[in-house]
């Protein structure tokens, strides 16, 4: 595989950004021939490909995390190629080096688009399905960090991965080492089969001091759907998101490409952040919503949702989110955003961004968010610092432009 170099992908993203109103989706073909489903499973896949299969004679393992866990902690390249099937395991990445997950599927060499057109949650199913059910409290009721929930972990260690509690979270120790430079997953729904509503946090995937990427992918939850921690940035394309309480939420940074978000129902906020904490530099911590669409996640519970979804709350003030040129359908809340809770608002005018941009559909009533007084709706000049990947994702260091690791084979559309 091609990777291109930091600056050409930074213009790549540039240039797609700045053309969003007018691109289709296709899905990233980075390993079509590879996630093909042939009679020769590896056909097309990089040297040394491993596969894993409840199956296949061919299999070099049968549950993923046995793969994951048999490839060397340094910073070689790694590739599992998944054979369709339910598996019921917690999947944790801490090697430092690229690794990317396949999911076995047609869908990439025949051009179909996962998440960015679905109807409902329940309208696109990958052929890999990785399920876990657990939520923030044990067996006694006795309540856990949320890292316990995780269906993926993609963290160097435990502490990192650690949500924690308060304004700031869990004070990672300043000696972690970064994780995974270039973790990648493409056609894999994971699934927090917890609860069919929302009953504590319950993670389907956890991203700390690492960079991922995922690609025709499907999370599904209900509460605290997606975490993107300290340090995490995560880039999600063509992905389908379902949740109803806080379900993108976190410390770092999520870029989310023409995707859909599904509202199974209406809790809190879609997005819920803490960005900014726990640094020394001005950053641009936050969740960034670009082209994409918010949906009922189904016709039975669109009724009952009508007008009343929040776009987000502010974990705390220093929170970040903004929706730029996407479809908001009628569950949206008209005026946007709320504060946090009416003795607790976390809300500064100064301080926190909720911001909508160019956005359309039944549920995008500028009117009503600009008297919110709590909804920023960004003009072009606001929203110029904010509408590429390469924008807003950053170094551990706090410096911008950090892309090289984004698959761009769907961003040439």
């Amino acid at each position: 595989m091609v990777r291109l170099s930091a600056a050409v992908l930074t213009a790549v993203l540039h240039m797609t950004s700045a053309a969003s109103g007018t691109k289709s989706t296709h899905p990233a073909k980075t390993y079509a021939e590879c996630q093909r489903r042939t009679y020769k499973p590896l056909s097309g896949c990089p040297s040394g490909t491993l596969f894993v299969s409840q199956s296949s004679f061919a299999a070099n393992f049968t549950s993923i995390q046995s793969a994951i866990a048999s490839l060397p902690n340094d910073n070689s390249s790694h590739t599992i190629l998944i054979a369709p099937g339910n598996y019921t395991e917690q999947l944790n990445v801490t090697r430092p080096g690229p690794l990317t997950l396949l999911g076995q599927s047609d869908d990439p060499y025949r051009g179909i688009s996962y998440g960015a057109s679905v109807s409902s949650d329940t309208d696109r199913r990958n052929g890999v399905q990785v399920l876990w059910a657990a939520a923030n409290t044990d067996s006694t009721g006795q309540l856990m960090d949320n890292a316990n929930t995780s269906v993926l972990t993609v963290a160097p260690t435990w502490n990192a991965s650690l949500t924690g509690s308060g304004p700031t979270g869990f004070p990672v120790p300043a000696d972690t080492p970064f994780g995974s430079s270039d973790f990648r997953a493409y056609n894999i729904d994971f699934r927090n089969v917890y609860s069919l509503q929302a009953a504590g946090p319950a993670l389907a995937v956890n991203v700390a001091y690492a960079n991922a990427g995922f690609y025709g992918c499907g999370f599904y939850s209900y509460q605290d759907t997606v975490y993107i921690g300290k340090l995490g940035n995560a880039y999600f394309y063509d992905n389908v998101v379902a949740g109803q309480t806080d379900f993108l939420y976190g410390f770092g940074t999520a870029w989310l490409e023409r995707s859909t978000l599904a509202l199974r129902n209406c809790g809190g906020g879609i997005t819920a952040w803490k960005a900014g904490t726990n640094t020394t530099f001005i950053n641009k911590y936050g969740v960034y919503i670009s082209d994409s669409r918010i949906i009922a996640a189904n016709a039975s519970i669109a009724a009952t949702i009508a007008g009343k979804c929040a776009l987000g709350r502010p974990w705390n003030s220093l929170h970040r989110s903004i929706f730029m040129e996407s479809y908001l359908d009628g569950s949206t809340l008209p005026a946007g955003y709320i504060k946090w809770g009416g003795t607790d608002p976390r809300y500064s005018n100064n301080l926190t961004l909720m911001a909508v941009y160019n956005d359309y559909g039944p549920g995008y009533n500028v009117s009503a968010m600009k008297a919110s007084n709590v909804t920023v709706v960004l003009n072009d000049a606001g929203v110029v610092q904010y509408q590429s990947p390469a924008d807003v994702l950053s170094n551990p260091d706090g410096s911008i432009t950090n892309v090289s690791w984004i698959d761009a084979t769907g961003l040439f559309y």
